[in-house]
Order: C-alpha cells, then sequence, then structure tokens
C-alpha cells in the first residue's frame, strides 16, 4: 500500500464517485471525496480547501465529476482547480482539457481539426438561420452547449410548421443563447461507448435504447450490452480521444449506413458501462493507473 493522498472530486454519494474513492482507498489508505460546490479558493494564502483539507498538499486529484450538470459555472470550478495544477499537484484529467470540453461548442472544434467523422453539425446565433438548417438537414438535434445525458435535447424536423419552429427556438435562445444543430443519424437502437484509459484502449459496450425512446442514455431506459469492435472502429475511437489531453474517457460512436461517427468524447468518462457490458472495473483501472503515473513522476 502506498501513502499518497489523492482526492476524488465528485458527487457525494454518487456510485461512480464513490467507487473510485473507494479504489484509491484500497490502494492507499486515504479517502476523500470533494465536492466543488464546498471548495474555498484563498487567494491572500495562496489554499485551495475543502472542509479544512488543503488540497495543495494532496499528491493528486481525480476529477470524477466537476457538476452535477454542466453549465458555464463548471468551467469556473475547473479554474479554480488550475490553482493547485500550478502548485504542482496533478490532475486527472487536467483542467485546462476539462474546461475545453465542457462546452460542446469547442470539444465539436477539437473534434473538427481533427479530422474524426460526426454528424453534420451546424451553429448559429441566428433563428433565421437556424429555421433553413432544420430546412435543408431535414431532421436535427438541437443540443443545449452545457448537458449530458441529453438533457435538454430536442428534435426538430422540417414537416414542422415555421411558426411552431421559431418558437420552439425563441424559447431555446433565450435560456442557451447558441443553435448547436445536429443532423440525427440512423441507428438500429444502440450506440457505443469506447473506452480508453492514459490513451490505451481498454474495452467497448453498447448502449441499447429503451422502448420508445430517440436516445440510447441509460435515463432514458437503455441498458448497456457488451460489444466487439473491428481494429478499425478501435482506431477512430483512438483518432477522436488522442483530440484532447485525457487521461480517461467514453468515445461515443454511432454506426451509420454511412459508416461510423462520433457522437462526443466524454471529459469524464464513466464506469457502470465498462462493469455492466464489458464485466471490467474500470474504477480499480484508474486508480491503478492514477497511483503508477504519480509514483513514477509522470503526472
Amino acid at each position: 500500500m502506498s501513502n499518497l493522498k489523492i482526492g476524488v472530486i465528485g458527487i457525494p454519494g454518487k456510485w461512480s464517485t464513490e467507487v473510485l474513492a473507494d479504489r484509491l482507498e484500497a490502494l492507499t489508505g486515504f479517502r476523500a471525496v470533494i465536492d466543488m460546490a464546498d471548495v474555498e479558493l484563498c487567494l491572500d494564502t495562496k489554499q485551495l480547501l475543502h472542509k479544512g483539507l488543503d488540497l495543495g498538499r494532496l499528491d493528486g486529484v481525480i476529477v470524477k465529476k466537476i457538476s452535477e450538470v454542466y453549465a458555464p459555472s463548471a468551467e469556473d470550478r475547473a479554474l479554480m482547480l488550475s490553482h493547485i495544477e500550478a502548485m504542482g499537484v496533478p490532475v486527472f484529467s487536467p483542467s485546462t482539457t476539462i474546461r475545453q470540453m465542457i462546452n460542446r461548442l469547442s470539444g465539436t472544434l477539437a473534434l473538427q481539426r481533427g479530422g474524426v467523422p460526426m454528424p453534420e453539425t451546424r451553429v448559429t446565433e441566428s433563428i433565421d438561420v437556424a429555421v433553413s438548417v432544420i430546412k435543408a438537414l431535414k431532421e436535427v438535434i438541437l443540443k443545449p452547449l452545457y448537458s449530458t445525458k441529453a438533457r435538454g435535447m430536442q428534435i426538430l424536423n422540417a414537416q414542422q410548421p415555421d411558426s411552431e419552429l421559431r418558437e420552439v427556438l425563441a424559447a431555446f435562445k433565450q435560456e442557451h443563447g447558441l443553435f448547436y444543430l445536429q443532423k440525427t443519424v440512423e441507428l438500429d437502437g444502440r450506440d457505443l461507448g469506447m473506452v480508453f484509459l492514459g490513451g490505451k484502449y481498454i474495452c467497448t459496450y453498447a448502449r441499447v435504447a429503451g422502448d420508445g425512446s430517440w436516445n440510447t442514455t441509460i435515463n432514458s431506459g437503455g441498458h448497456y450490452e457488451a460489444y466487439e469492435p473491428t481494429p478499425e472502429l478501435i482506431e477512430l475511437g483512438r483518432k477522436a480521444q488522442a483530440c484532447y489531453n485525457l487521461s480517461f474517457t467514453t468515445v461515443d460512436i454511432a454506426l451509420t449506413s454511412g459508416g461510423p461517427v462520433v457522437f462526443e468524447v466524454s471529459a469524464f468518462g464513466g464506469f457502470k458501462g465498462a462493469l455492466e457490458g464489458c464485466g471490467l472495473d474500470v474504477a480499480a483501472q484508474y486508480a491503478d493507473y492514477v497511483v503508477a503515473q504519480i509514483q513514477n513522476g509522470k503526472a
């Protein structure tokens, strides 16, 4: 057992947060679950504190979940973590990467620059332009820039009256600002989660949609199954995750009639899909990886 002190940024009581803290405790004897809502940045004393724990004195921090929901405030939380990074405390994944990926637009732009195939995507502030995009693409998913697990997403199609589209878009703009419009793709009721740790491929699982759901998220009744990808598919996932500096992630891939496309790369990645779909305890693997990185001075 090492004597490292590694904290877990996450949501207290949530399974993925607690299981990672458990795995770290088994390796190090130290356990700290840190809710960023309770963190205090003391610029005068140059400390980042959580209920008396000085995060600047830790050997490392793993960010499992920086916020319950994505929002601009989550980027602020990542910026606060950059304070201890500047002091030499390694953060997994780095705060600059987290900030880049919390915003759907900046994450998408990285994939586009990396030449990763994605569904046709258009971004605009204009309601007029948004309506013309919907007419041209026939059917789109309107996505907030800050969201996870399909929260806040809506399907819009060219058959809807212009007045109805404009009403929906006006309400959306008032809450979210930009319109991120992505053409729907034909799925066979599932998409894939491809798991990478330190850039190394681990496994792939399928998310299978529940009855009557347009998306495959577990929140909407989906479930996990095992999936064996081709080498070409693994290479696509590797290419997508390489667009970012991530310690651990899952790449969301859809198999379409026109070939595979990447929906997104997760800022944090989940453990349950790999456990239920692949039978692997990747939380334990992640804990082992972080301990090894810190002990070997690679972090």
